[in-house]
């Protein structure tokens, strides 16, 4: 082979290969935008349906926070007995029923926002357990007074609850 044979055949196997090269790197860029594109479509659709759900989670939740608020629970469910023990037990009874009537709703807000709730749910039980070891309270009409009293002082827990979740539903749009 001759050197002329070798500079012909390179001309013809350089532009070639290049061509090979831009088509492929071209192809592989369109796969990947139309792979991006499927995946935003897919998760647009995703969105349509688990919005509501997932609003509908933040609303039962708000509304589990607002019934355990203990301005609202201490109206809405009044002393079976004198006993402070009682009225005590009763209430925390109350407040885990409701919670666990809402358990399911976790899987549709994040980690923390349910984090949050499950803290001022224990919280507000704190403060019932609270009040009522108090030697000021001796019966439910006075636990009921002491309680209301400190809420005076502080803020519900639930309220700090729904201020996240208020955040976290704004977030979403």
């Amino acid at each position: 082979m001759d050197f002329t044979r070798i500079i012909e055949l390179a001309s013809y196997t350089l532009p070639a290969i290049v061509t090979g090269f831009v088509a492929y790197s071209f192809f592989e860029l369109h796969i990947k935008n139309n792979d991006k594109k499927r995946a935003f479509l897919l998760n647009r659709d995703y969105q349509k349906q688990s919005l509501p759900i997932r609003l509908q989670a933040y609303e039962r939740m708000t509304l589990f926070l607002e019934r355990i608020n203990l301005t609202k629970l201490l109206i809405r469910i009044a002393p079976i007995s004198n006993n402070k023990n009682d009225y005590e037990n009763y209430l925390i009874e109350q407040i885990e029923q409701e919670f666990e009537h809402n358990l399911t709703q976790q899987i549709y807000m994040s980690e923390e926002c349910w984090t949050i709730i499950v803290t001022a749910k224990n919280a507000t039980i704190q403060m019932i357990r609270k009040a009522a070891m108090s030697d000021k309270v001796e019966n439910a009409d006075k636990l009921r007074e002491v309680i209301l009293n400190d809420l005076l002082e502080k803020q519900s827990p639930s309220n700090a609850a729904l201020g996240y979740i208020k955040n976290e539903v704004a977030e979403l749009w």
